[in-house]
């Protein structure tokens, strides 16, 4: 049992060593395949959306990993190889865009939506705050006569305070 566990662990704690990256697909050239990844890295897989093309097992990224290989045969550099993708899918295909105006949202929203959930946090809290230091307003002498009535315990009163009392 205690070997099973063992097994299981080292199983979950591994690197995903097996990536998605078929070796059919794979280059002759070491170097040209290295800088094949790298580029594959920082483009999504437009079918998972949050995956770079290197990682997926989508039908679509594997062309896109094909698409990649043939333009660095073709002697594309990397920035070409880049540009041609953009062309071709848009911005969306970079797991990084670019900030430009097109992308403005994508960069600024996260910030600004969390600005207003901080701004909204304090109001809500001062709010609370302002209520708290309100209802502390003192008795009447009917609501004390109440309280009185309600309570087993003798409670010193406004007038008692600050004196012994019994």
């Amino acid at each position: 049992m205690k070997s099973r566990l063992a097994f299981l662990l080292i199983l979950l704690l591994m690197p995903n060593a097996a990536r998605a990256v078929q070796p059919n697909e794979m280059l002759a050239d070491p170097q040209m395949e290295l800088r094949a990844r790298e580029i594959s890295k920082d483009l999504r897989c437009l079918v998972c959306q949050n995956q770079s093309i290197d990682d997926s097992d989508a039908e679509l990224a594997h062309d896109l990993r094909v698409l990649v290989r043939q333009r660095l045969q073709a002697g594309d550099s990397d920035a070409q190889v880049e540009e041609f993708l953009v062309a071709r899918y848009g911005d969306y295909v970079l797991l990084t865009p670019p900030f430009k105006s097109s992308t403005v949202a994508l960069w600024m929203g996260p910030p600004f939506f969390l600005m207003i959930g901080g701004l909204c946090a304090w109001v809500v809290y001062r709010r609370r705050e302002d209520k708290a230091t309100s209802s502390d307003k003192k008795l009447t002498p009917q609501e004390r006569e109440r309280l009185d009535a309600m309570m087993p315990v003798h409670l010193p009163t406004e007038q008692t305070e600050g004196k012994n009392a019994p």
